[in-house]
C-alpha cells in the first residue's frame, strides 16, 4: 500500500519525504487534488493533524506530521538502505545536520525572506540579525563541506536530503548569487545535490533567484481588510466614494495634503532647492570649485538645516548588498520628502561590518515633523544638526556630498543621493 502524502506539489517540506522515498524504494503518492487553505481545513485533514499544518503523512499505522519527522519515518520504513550510515555515530552525525539545517538554515532564511514576502513584520535589525546568523551558519556548513562531498559519509543520507530542500528555499527566493559565491563548497554541495536523478525527479530544474524580493508595503496586508465593506454594496454607486475613509483611518497624516504642508507656511528662502538640486546633477568638471562653492553660495540657514546622521547598528552591516539595499529603502520611503529635501549616503568600508552615514538638508530649522512620523528609519539612525561655523563640519559636508574618497580614511562602497 501506498503512503499518501497530504501537500502541495512545490512544498519544499512535502520534497523531503519524496525524496527520500525515492532513495528508500518507498512508495509514496501525493494526495489528489490537495488545495492548501481548503483540503487542510477539513475535518479529516484536521484528524490527522489538529493545527491543520502540511504535511502530513497517511500510513496503515496511522498518521505522521512534521516534515523531518515524516521524512525519518519514509527513511526507515523499511531497513534496506543507508539514509542513516552504516554505524551509529553515522547515524548521530545524521541527526546532527538535520537539527542543524533546520535550526540554523532554515529558520534564518525564514526570518529574512517571511518579512520581505509580507508573511510577518519587516524589522531591519531582525533581518540583519537574522542575515548573521545565516552567514554564520552558512560558513560552518562550508568548512565542514570543504573536506568533505556529503555531510556524513560517502553518500547521500537523510541529512542531505533535509539540508538540501532547506537550502533550496533560500536558494530560489532569497540567496542570490552575491551572497552564496561567499560559500563556495556549499554552492558545489547544492548543484550536485540538486543535479541527482532522485532529486530532479522531485523538484525538477533550479534557478537560482536573481534579486532579493523587495519589502513588501506594510499597507498593502490592510487593503484585503477595506475591500470587504465595498463588496457588499456592489450595487450601490453612492458608496464608491467611500473608499478613501479607511485609508485615512490608517494614516493619521493623510488629511493634511489637503490644507498646505507647514513648511510651505514658513518665510520665502533666498536658497531655491530646485536650484540646487539642478546644479549638483549639471555639474560634471570641477565639482569642488562649481557645485560645492554654489552649495554654499545658496545655502539660507534661515530657511534651511543641516543633518548628519549615523546608523545605530552598523555591527549588523555584515552583507554588502543587503546594506546598499536598506539604504535604497530608506530612500525610496523618503519620497514624501522630496519637495522639501536634498540627501546623500555613503556606505563604507571595504570589508564588514560596513558603516552608513549620511548628511541631509532639510527645509526649515529642524528636521520635518511628518518625516520623523512618517519613515520609520528615522528612528534608525543617531541625527546631529551641522554647525556651520564649524570648518571641519563644513568640510565633512562637502566630502559627503562629492563622495570624496578615502572618506574618514575608509574606501566608499556606495553612495546614492536624494533629490
Amino acid at each position: 500500500m501506498a503512503l499518501i502524502l497530504h501537500a502541495g506539489k512545490t512544498n519544499k517540506n512535502a520534497y523531503k519525504a519524496l525524496i527520500a522515498a525515492e532513495y528508500a524504494g518507498v512508495q509514496v503518492q501525493l494526495a489528489p487534488n490537495f488545495e492548501m487553505g481548503v483540503s487542510n481545513k477539513t475535518p479529516e485533514f484536521l484528524k490527522m493533524n489538529p493545527i491543520g499544518k502540511v504535511p502530513v503523512l497517511e500510513t496503515p499505522e496511522g498518521p505522521v506530521f512534521e516534515s523531518n519527522a515524516i521524512a525519518r519515518y519514509v527513511a526507515r520504513v523499511k531497513g534496506d538502505n543507508t539514509l542513516y550510515g552504516s554505524s551509529s555515530i553515522d547515524y548521530g552525525h545524521v541527526e546532527q545536520w538535520i537539527d542543524f539545517s533546520t535550526l540554523e538554515i532554515d529558520a534564518n532564511i525564514a526570518r529574512w525572506l517571511y518579512p520581505r514576502k509580507g508573511f510577518a513584520p519587516y524589522l531591519p535589525p531582525a533581518e540583519e540579525a537574522a542575515i548573521s546568523a545565516l552567514k554564520r551558519a552558512l560558513g560552518a556548513l562550508n568548512t565542514h563541506l570543504a573536506n568533505n562531498t556529503y555531510l556524513v559519509g560517502d553518500a547521500v543520507t537523510l541529512a542531505d536530503i533535509i539540508a538540501t530542500c532547506n537550502l533550496y528555499l533560500g536558494f530560489t527566493n532569497i540567496l542570490v548569487k552575491s551572497f552564496t559565491a561567499e560559500f563556495p563548497h556549499v554552492e558545489r554541495y547544492f548543484w550536485t545535490l540538486v543535479n541527482q536523478p532522485n532529486f530532479r525527479k522531485i523538484i525538477g530544474q533550479v534557478k537560482q533567484v536573481d534579486a532579493v524580493p523587495p519589502v513588501q508595503s506594510t499597507k498593502k496586508p490592510a487593503q484585503p481588510k477595506e475591500s470587504k465593506p465595498k463588496a457588499e454594496p456592489k450595487k450601490e454607486a453612492k458608496k464608491e466614494p467611500e473608499k478613501p475613509k479607511p485609508e485615512a483611518e490608517e494614516e493619521e497624516e493623510a488629511p493634511k495634503p489637503k490644507a498646505k504642508n507647514p513648511l510651505d507656511l514658513l518665510p520665502p528662502s533666498k536658497m531655491i532647492l530646485d536650484e540646487w538640486k539642478r546644479l549638483y546633477s549639471n555639474t560634471k568638471t570641477n565639482f569642488r570649485e562649481v557645485a560645492i562653492k554654489g552649495f554654499w553660495d545658496m545655502y539660507d540657514p534661515e530657511g534651511y538645516s543641516l543633518w548628519f546622521c549615523d546608523y545605530k547598528y552598523n555591527e549588523e552591516n555584515t552583507v554588502s548588498f543587503v546594506t546598499m539595499n536598506k539604504v535604497g529603502g530608506f530612500l525610496q520611503r523618503m519620497d514624501l520628502a522630496r519637495k522639501y529635501a536634498f540627501g546623500k549616503m555613503l556606505v563604507i568600508g571595504s570589508q564588514p561590518p560596513f558603516k552608513v552615514k549620511g548628511l541631509w538638508l532639510f527645509r526649515g530649522p529642524e528636521i520635518p515633523k511628518f518625516v520623523l512620523d512618517e519613515c520609520y528609519d528615522m528612528e534608525l539612525y543617531e541625527w546631529t544638526k551641522v554647525d556651520i561655523s564649524d570648518e571641519n563640519q563644513k568640510e565633512r559636508v562637502n566630502q559627503m556630498i562629492e563622495d570624496y574618497e578615502p572618506f574618514e580614511g575608509e574606501p566608499l562602497l556606495d553612495a546614492k543621493c536624494f533629490k
